[in-house]
């Protein structure tokens, strides 16, 4: 029996979903991108201070 590709019906209602939250409210779609990318920029900060302390010992 096929079974469908999950990661593409993931990533569909995965679209969907966020053209729906863009839609819907704009403003409050526009935050969580925000609040998304602040806490991608900190994690890499975070491990580029790792690194750098690991280096300097």
């Amino acid at each position: 029996m096929n079974t469908p590709p999950i990661k593409k019906i993931v990533l569909w209602l995965v679209t969907i979903f966020l053209l729906y939250a863009i839609l819907t409210s704009p403003s409050d779609a526009a935050d969580m991108v925000g609040t998304a990318w602040e806490i991608l920029a900190n994690g890499v900060e975070n491990i580029g201070r790792f690194f750098d302390s690991l280096i300097s010992r």
